[in-house]
């Protein structure tokens, strides 16, 4: 990989999709000026071609070595986000192990449907981070996948095995159709 984050399009029993796919291997996932581009231009391909956006997001944050550039990304991506939902073009998000810092704070946390892998870890700051803020102990399983969707900010908790049956049937739920949308 060049960057934390790839690409491309498929389709889901003939149903097309536009993909980005982050990896935390690559700098710990974080959204620097390449993959916050990338994400960008994944969403524009999703509105130019009338087909739904599924990111994989799995990220430690904004990339500080880049600085506001990083963070410009936040901002970036939130407005593309914005842009799929005026055209009713859906945008399905799953989170990955862990889904942090401004990638929380932004596009990650905007999807149509947001699912996340059992066991996730999904917040913006880290658990030792807040502890230390709050100087109290957090609830078992605090920032868990399961505890995310039992506050509401998660929609389903999916094991990545029985992802595909469940991108069908939101495909199939939102219109979506062999040719595109």
């Amino acid at each position: 990989m060049t960057d934390a984050v790839i690409t491309g399009t498929a389709s889901i029993d003939s149903m097309p999709v536009v993909l980005a796919l982050m990896s935390f291997s690559f700098m710990g996932g974080s959204m620097g000026s390449v993959v916050g581009e990338k994400i960008y231009r994944t969403m524009m391909k999703g509105l130019q071609t009338k087909s739904p956006v599924i990111i994989y997001a799995t990220s430690g944050g904004a990339r500080m070595q880049e600085g506001i550039f990083s963070l410009m990304q936040m901002a970036k991506t939130a407005s593309a986000t914005a842009e799929l939902d005026r055209a009713g073009i859906p945008l399905f998000v799953v989170l990955c192990d862990p889904t942090t810092g401004g990638v929380t704070a932004s596009f990650a946390m905007l999807g149509d449907i947001t699912l996340a892998e059992p066991g996730a870890l999904i917040g913006f700051a880290g658990p030792r981070v807040i502890e230390g803020t709050i100087k109290q102990s957090l609830p078992d399983g605090f920032q868990r996948a399961e505890f995310q969707l039992a506050k509401g900010f998660v929609d389903y908790v999916v094991p990545r095995s029985e992802q595909r049956e469940l991108f069908r049937k939101l495909l199939k739920a939102h219109g979506v159709s062999g040719g595109g949308k």
